[in-house]
């Protein structure tokens, strides 16, 4: 194992253990949604709001309640670190390259860039029946972000 896949399953192992964003937290009046996804292969489900700022164009929070292997878990905590203060372009924008990085067999390499601590995934995409356990709770992101801007249009 190389140096690099090292860290980035470090990175996992981290968020898995000391989960950001875990407990859902109240919208206080905010434009808020939350979406439920449930991956019946293995069992895991995550519950996960997003909370819109107050201009309602860009992520204020991600909160999230769930059971599930260490890389659903992890990638929720990861997102709930990487979301926040995100315009909601820009947060699409990042679902869809961690979706196409999950998809590609291992073929394309993360831009730490882009996708920051979500580039530790890649390792994933190499393992089909894992991919979606790590996009879990960012299709719950995606939905719930969706719902939470066409509530307050």
């Amino acid at each position: 194992m190389s140096g690099l896949e090292q860290l980035y399953q470090q990175i996992i192992l981290e968020h898995s253990k000391q989960r950001s964003g875990e407990g859902l937290l109240d919208p206080q009046g905010q434009a808020a949604a939350t979406n439920h996804q449930y991956n019946p292969t293995c069992g895991d489900e995550i519950n996960l709001r997003v909370i819109l700022s107050s201009d309602q164009k860009s992520i204020e929070s991600i909160s999230w309640e769930g059971d599930g292997c260490s890389i659903s878990m992890a990638a929720a905590s990861v997102l709930s670190d990487m979301a926040p203060g995100m315009s909601l372009t820009d947060f699409q924008a990042l679902i869809d390259d961690f979706r196409e990085m999950l998809r590609s067999r291992g073929q394309i390499q993360p831009d730490e860039e882009v996708l920051g601590d979500a580039a530790a995934f890649a390792g994933v995409s190499k393992f089909v029946a894992r991919v979606k356990c790590a996009m879990l709770s960012w299709v719950a992101a995606e939905e719930a972000s969706k719902e939470a801007a066409q509530a307050s249009a």
